[in-house]
């Protein structure tokens, strides 16, 4: 693919998931977003702005090929995400699993005199609140969803007196679930009041959407993983080093897990998602132990094999939202080809795993820059004002001379364009 133009890339897509006309125009750009549109997804539009649109190549996950859309502005992202699929082929690719799409929404009550006993009323009450909770969404239990249970979390002491804490845990099926669980909570919150004689305050959904869980399982051997450089052991060896030091170390785990995400959230904005809810997500599950870590593990089993596993929220949706008014979004998912929100899941997560190898492999061998900056000497091309064919030859020098800064690149555009 890297040798093909973009229009020859998409031809290529459109090819292998049959693609119609209209999905791949607007894939390509043209018009993938009017004005009008744009004007109704949000307030005080003056235009729109576009992001670079990748395809991730190599990807196998539970035995199914997946091209994956991923839309992100950072070189090397797709190419170190690809390349890292093809070398996880060897041992079967990605296997991935998930929890029942299941999101919680949170009801505050303060001015409660006996916060244990208002928990105890609101428990005993539970089926009058699931009830009420579904009448507002007959849709969603029709589709097999809605509202599953009640929780109640009591916090005895706080600036602002004792609260109690509704929790509504709902099935949201193939949405991303913000809306339908808000309203839920808005319905339920005067029962709430009844309940426990205190106020109810706050109604909305929880970002920490921990039990809404996806996660990834790769295992590679030492031959798929040696280079001219380095043996397999050495970069299983590294791997597992690098991983430890984010394990233990909340500075170096906030980098290790910007890693992640710069697989996943490519992949969620390319589909129209909430990427800023799934950052929330991650980060607050990253330090539900207390201390801030890794998001991922990265281990050697007994066969002397690397195996990495990725275990975070990941609330997807395929209705509703962007998701679905966004053409281009929708023309993601056809590329996609993913039949629920859960599925969704679990693919984007085998992406940050895959970008999370790929980081670690390159910062417990040549570095992390060696990689980035000879993809990244594209930009530093374009920058320095280079057209057409001098993007790739200001690259090429760049790359070749480990010096990819902009005054370079505009030393060899001016040597190139005075040699013409």
């Amino acid at each position: 693919m890297r040798n093909l133009s973009p229009a020859e890339r998409l031809a290529k897509v459109a090819a292998a998931v049959s693609l119609s006309d209209a999905d791949k125009a607007t894939l390509f750009g043209d018009g993938a977003l009017d004005i009008d549109r744009a004007n109704g997804m949000i307030e005080n539009v003056i235009g729109t702005f576009a992001l670079p649109l990748g395809i991730a190549t190599n990807f196998q996950i539970n035995g199914r090929d997946y091209l994956i859309p991923m839309a992100v502005e950072e070189p090397s992202v797709v190419a170190a995400a690809s390349y890292m699929a093809r070398i996880a082929r060897s041992g079967g690719g990605f296997k991935t699993s998930s929890t029942a799409p299941v999101m919680r929404a949170q009801i505050q009550i303060l001015n409660v005199d006996d916060p244990n006993g208002a928990r105890l009323n609101i428990l005993a009450a539970r089926d009058r609140i699931v009830d009420a909770a579904n009448a507002k969404d007959a849709v969603l239990v029709g589709f097999g969803g809605g509202c599953r249970d009640v929780e109640v979390h009591v916090f005895r002491s706080s600036a602002r007196g004792p609260m109690v804490i509704v929790h509504l845990l709902v099935d949201v099926r193939d949405a991303m679930g913000a809306n339908t669980v808000n309203t839920m909570a808005e319905a339920v919150a005067p029962i709430a009041e009844e309940l426990t004689g205190g106020t109810a305050r706050l109604r909305i959904l929880s970002n920490l959407a921990d039990l809404r869980l996806a996660r990834a399982y790769v295992e590679v051997d030492e031959a798929a993983l040696a280079t001219k450089e380095f043996s397999g052991r050495r970069i299983i060896e590294g791997i597992v080093d690098a991983y430890e030091f984010a394990a233990i170390d909340p500075y170096r785990a906030a980098t290790h897990n910007k890693g992640i995400m710069n697989g996943i959230d490519p992949v969620v904005v390319a589909t129209g998602n909430d990427w800023r809810a799934i950052e929330a997500g991650a980060h607050a599950y990253a330090c539900r132990d207390g201390s801030y870590t890794s998001l991922s593990t990265w281990e050697i089993n007994q066969k002397g094999n690397l195996v990495g596993t990725l275990e975070m929220p990941m609330a997807l949706g395929l209705i509703g939202g962007a998701t679905k008014t966004h053409p281009a979004a929708q023309a993601a998912l056809q590329v996609l080809r993913v039949s629920s929100a859960q599925e969704l899941a679990e693919v984007t997560v085998a992406v940050g795993l895959a970008q999370n190898m790929a980081a670690l492999r390159a910062l417990a061998t040549e570095g992390i820059q060696r990689g980035h900056m000879a993809l990244h000497a594209r930009n530093i091309a374009i920058g320095a004002g280079a057209t057409g064919p001098e993007i790739d030859e200001v690259a090429k020098r760049l790359a070749a001379d480990h010096d990819v800064r902009a005054h370079r690149a505009q030393e060899i555009l001016e040597s190139i364009r005075a040699s013409k």
